[in-house]
């Protein structure tokens, strides 16, 4: 009979993450557990693209679970505003943020890792410029409202990813980078349209939507890190999930602040950035 791969992570001190090479995941309570279960001690084989894949899934459903079920908003254009302003801060950051991984990875010796990250980073390049037209499309200063705003709710995860970048092994970038790849890639033709219909025919406001979706490129990214991530050491593997998950409890945090505020708070905030009237009506 086969051997079947399996790997796990502690994720906190009551709960590990399981998951086999088809792709399955469950949660175990290790709580007051002996050391003759093995999900209480760190993972040290080998892994494969399905239970990495397994492990780097479960964690941000986890993360986006823990402290209850998101609902599914309808998204009003003042949110969808708030969420490319967002985006434009997460994309500005990413590519100067795996280059300074990549560098610290050539110091350490792992070329691999700093090679893969340089490619991440080329990929990443310019995505912001995405965001600038889609704002400027909606009629709103762009470059003004960036510059003065990073939407509440949402600061902790950019200072996140800037330690991620700034520390001594910054293997972590890669779990942050999966978490939004991961998510964006369920973002399919319907949810797109339904956010075109915000704004009138002929505004192409949708750019970054549509790169970072379903139907750009996502899904093949999601593939390629899991790839990648599953032949590292065991020891990089536990990191970066660990990171995406909580990467992915940022997130819903912020998430849920943002679905907090009504429009008129978001209006406000944007419009305080723009340092003059907006109009964000359908």
């Amino acid at each position: 009979m086969d051997n079947i791969t399996v790997e796990w992570v502690a994720l906190s001190d009551d709960i590990a993450i399981v998951a086999r090479e088809t792709g399955d995941s469950w949660f175990v309570d290790v709580r007051d557990q002996d050391a003759t279960i093995p999900f209480t001690r760190p993972m040290t084989g080998q892994g494969t693209p399905g239970s990495t894949g397994g492990l780097l899934n479960g964690a941000i459903a986890l993360g986006l679970s823990i402290e209850g079920e998101l609902k599914q908003r309808n998204i009003s254009l003042p949110q969808y505003v708030f969420d490319l302003i967002f985006s434009y801060h997460n994309a500005r950051r990413a590519p100067g943020h795996f280059r300074k991984a990549a560098n610290r990875f050539r110091a350490l010796n792992r070329p691999e890792i700093a090679s893969y990250l340089e490619t991440h980073a080329r990929e990443e390049t310019g995505h912001e410029r995405l965001a600038i037209k889609d704002l400027r499309a909606l009629g709103l200063p762009a470059e003004r409202i960036v510059a003065n705003l990073i939407p509440s709710g949402m600061k902790p995860l950019c200072d996140y990813h800037d330690s991620l970048a700034l520390s001594d092994y910054p293997i972590g970038c890669i779990g942050y980078s999966y978490c939004f790849e991961y998510t964006a890639a369920f973002k399919g033709r319907p949810e797109v349209d339904a956010i075109e219909a915000l704004w009138a025919p002929g505004i192409d406001a949708s750019r970054f939507l549509r790169t970072h979706s379903a139907l750009g490129s996502e899904a093949s990214h999601v593939d390629d890190i899991v790839d990648f991530v599953s032949g590292l050491p065991a020891s990089d593997r536990t990191e970066i999930v660990r990171v995406t998950y909580r990467t992915a409890l940022a997130l819903a945090e912020g998430l849920r602040h943002v679905a907090g505020l009504s429009e008129a708070q978001i209006v406000a905030e944007v419009q305080a950035a723009a340092g003059e009237e907006i109009c964000l009506a359908a």
